[in-house]
């Protein structure tokens, strides 16, 4: 009788353990985040190559082992860069392991990206809108395709070098906004930042709801 309660309990705490990793991040099959901190420059991330490295570094930190990351963020004027061009081919899944896209087309047409899968490189959520404080603004750049803009008018506060003006697309995360309309809906391109010191600084991102967070993806 006490081997079959010991072989019982035996059985109860492997099913507790199995139990208990669900839902835990997992970094190893993580290739999709929402950066938990920005570099704290506003639009100013460096470039795209500081942007790179700002998600290569917090993977690592998070215990990822995998290369090479890359933001989802596109560039203007000449040698413009399209964000989805940067990311590879997918499938993409966030750090608790649920698939976020399975390629571009999935990810630019009807990806599973809101605010209970959008999570950053911990596997934690990002405040959304209702939260205090917002933060679903996230920078990308980019037109809804994950297309540059056209030169002109500033989209990517002067090509992520910017922290005082100019402006920066953003997406929701959330997929929310003030309307019930695609742009507000839009996880990569719902409007422009702005602000009373030009639209690129961190005051400004803070201002309309963000925080100089960025999508990161395993380029694969």
């Amino acid at each position: 009788m006490r081997n079959s309660t010991a072989s019982w309990a035996l059985v109860c705490a492997l099913l507790l353990g199995l139990g208990g990793s669900a839902g835990q991040a997992q970094p190893g099959d993580m290739s999709f985040f929402i950066t938990s901190a920005g570099p704290g420059k506003g639009g100013d991330l460096g470039g795209l190559a500081g942007a790179d490295r700002h998600c290569e570094l917090l993977a690592k930190k998070a215990g990822s082992t995998a290369t090479p990351w890359r933001a989802y963020l596109s560039t203007q004027g000449p040698g413009a860069v399209d964000a989805r061009d940067r990311i590879g081919r997918g499938p993409w899944r966030s750090a608790r392991g649920v698939v976020i896209a399975r390629d571009l087309a999935d990810l630019h047409g009807n990806p599973n990206i809101d605010k209970e899968t959008a999570l950053t490189e911990t596997g934690a959520r990002v405040n959304a809108r209702g939260d205090s404080p917002n933060m679903h603004d996230i920078l990308t750049g980019s037109q809804p395709d994950g297309t540059a803009f056209p030169a002109g008018e500033d989209r990517t506060c002067s090509n992520w070098t910017s922290s005082a003006k100019g402006a920066a697309m953003v997406g929701h995360h959330d997929r929310q906004g003030l309307r019930d309309d695609e742009a507000s809906r839009s996880w990569n391109s719902s409007h422009p930042s702005r602000g009373p010191d030009g639209g690129c600084s961190q005051n400004d991102l803070r201002s309309t709801g963000g925080n100089g967070l960025f999508y990161c993806f395993l380029a694969r």
